[in-house]
């Protein structure tokens, strides 16, 4: 493991007072892995070792011991489409995979004229994935390389949601039930939609759509101990959110928002609506949020219960205190390291770990000042 130390404390800013210093802790951060070509996500193995996507189309392994090995996996999709946005996205491992070594995949798939959001499982195996096949692709193709969301959460029942772009051209089709784009899918792990999903009854709906009217969602969070599901989203320039993600539910995009277009022009001017759900947090100007994880780790028992979001804008990793599914505060963590963090997870040995996003990106780990 290569070691490279800052160290940090925090200041959080309550959402009551305009600064307060509410508590000061020192962390120090290491540099687990680097030279990755702009990773995207991290996934923990059962034997201390790790996975990480890179957007290039990489699958890469780094061993129990902290060593990234040279050679990326094998057997990754033939048709992932990597340019500007596009790429390979998100790795989970099935619940299971203990017993039978299956992990997923999210990707942009197609050419650049003609592509989707698509989903794969695979098993893992020493030097590579096997038995792999695509299971789901978003429908209908869309041109470009912008906006496919990409994040994967399961949750108990074994099914899991995938967050679906909206294409960055394609905004006004997040209203449209009968697609995928702009939209938080419910799967099987054999792709198919399950009998109970909220939209199935309606003739003019995708039977895979769990919610509707999103932007970009690419952080994805299960709470184990409450059961609520809670997403991070790009605005346009302005109104980034995290939304509490329920089934049927629609999130507005783009009839409702607190951002406006890049040029500066008015996208709606409505920031709210009757039946469009409202974020628990706006982020205007916007950070860019990525990944996000909720920690329940040991290391820092001040931070449980709290989500951590990265941000590629603002350089940070953002911080939200939430008490019985409220927002109570929030706190900017880690400015001093100037980099983009694509994504933040927290590990099994209670640390947080960071990707930064960079032609040479890192595997960064989290853990106390004095640990």
């Amino acid at each position: 493991m290569n070691r490279h130390f800052w160290r940090h404390s925090a200041l959080i800013v309550s959402l009551c007072l305009p600064l307060t210093l509410l508590q000061a802790h020192e962390t120090r951060i290491e540099t687990v892995a680097e030279g990755l070509d702009h990773p995207w996500s991290l996934a923990f193995l059962p034997d201390g070792g790790m996975l990480v996507t890179e957007r290039s189309g990489q699958l890469r392994r780094i061993s129990p011991e902290g060593e990234l090995q040279k050679a990326p996996l094998s057997g990754l999709p033939d048709d992932i489409h990597v340019d500007s946005q596009a790429g390979l996205k998100d790795v989970v491992l099935d619940p299971e995979f203990a017993s039978n070594q299956r992990l997923f995949l999210s990707y942009a798939c197609g050419t650049r004229r003609a592509n989707h959001t698509c989903l794969a499982r695979g098993v893992l195996g020493d030097g590579g994935l096997t038995e792999l096949e695509e299971i789901f692709r978003a429908q209908p193709a869309k041109a470009g390389s912008a906006h496919y969301g990409g994040r994967i959460a399961f949750l108990p029942d074994h099914t899991l949601l995938l967050t679906i772009g909206d294409g960055f051209n394609y905004r006004e089709e997040a209203q449209n039930k009968g697609n995928h784009i702009g939209s938080t899918v419910r799967l099987d792990r054999d792709g198919n939609a399950p009998a109970d999903n909220p939209f199935r009854d309606d003739r003019d709906a995708r039977p895979e759509l769990y919610s509707i009217g999103h932007r970009n969602a690419q952080g994805l969070v299960y709470d184990a101990q409450s059961g609520r599901v809670y997403s991070n989203e790009h605005g346009p320039k302005g109104g980034d959110k995290i939304n509490l993600i329920e089934a049927g539910k629609n999130y507005g995009w783009p009839v409702i928002t607190y951002g406006v277009d890049y040029t500066g022009a008015q996208i709606s001017p409505l920031t709210e609506k009757p039946g469009m759900e409202q974020p628990l947090v706006d982020w205007t100007p916007s950070i860019a949020p990525s990944g996000m994880t909720l920690y329940d780790g040991d290391l820092f028992p001040h931070w449980q219960g709290d989500l951590f979001s990265g941000a590629l804008a603002a350089r940070k990793v953002q911080r939200v205190m939430l008490e019985d599914g409220q927002v109570t505060g929030e706190e900017a963590l880690f400015q001093e390291l100037g980099k983009r963090i694509r994504d933040v997870r927290t590990g099994p040995d209670g640390a947080l770990y960071l990707l930064t996003d960079s032609r040479r990106g890192e595997v960064l780990r989290v853990v106390p000042a004095d640990y």
